[in-house]
Formats: structure tokens, C-alpha cells, sequence
């Protein structure tokens, strides 16, 4: 797969089941880039800041994402933590 097809691949998984799952805590998830199967996604809301940011990104959002969309190698939190 292309970058730009991992990448709408990535926003329907992102809309129909990340998303959802993230605002239930107040919170979302925005793909601002895709690099050689690399996805950059940057938490908003609740999610922004939070300590448990980092293990929803790597066990939750990754795990989906490489499950679902083939060529996804890795998710990068994009995400500047205050």
C-alpha cells in the first residue's frame, strides 16, 4: 500500500472506531501524517496530557490500526504533552 492509501485507510478506522472510543473520555485522535508506514497521530481533548496517553497510543490505537490496515508499521504520538 501507498502512504496516501494507509492514510484513508487509517481515517475510516480513526472515524468509525478510534474516535468514538476516545470521546467517551473526553477525547480525540487526528492523523497529521503518514511516512512510509509510519502513522503520526495527535491526541486532542481529554487524551492530550493525559497519563495514560501513552499506552492507549501503543496498545489500544496501534494495535488496531496494524490489525486492521495492512502497511502500518508503527504509531508515533504527534501529540505535544503539557
Amino acid at each position: 500500500m501507498t502512504d496516501q492509501e494507509i492514510l484513508d485507510a487509517v481515517n475510516v478506522v480513526m472515524d468509525e472506531e478510534v474516535n468514538p472510543a476516545l470521546a467517551s473520555h473526553g477525547g480525540g485522535g487526528n492523523v497529521t501524517k503518514v511516512e512510509h508506514g509510519v502513522v503520526f497521530i495527535e491526541l486532542s481533548g481529554g487524551c492530550k496530557g493525559c497519563p495514560g496517553a501513552r499506552m492507549t497510543m501503543k496498545n489500544g490505537i496501534e494495535s488496531l490500526l496494524k490489525e486492521r490496515v495492512p502497511g502500518v508499521k508503527e504509531v508515533i504520538d504527534d501529540t505535544v504533552h503539557m
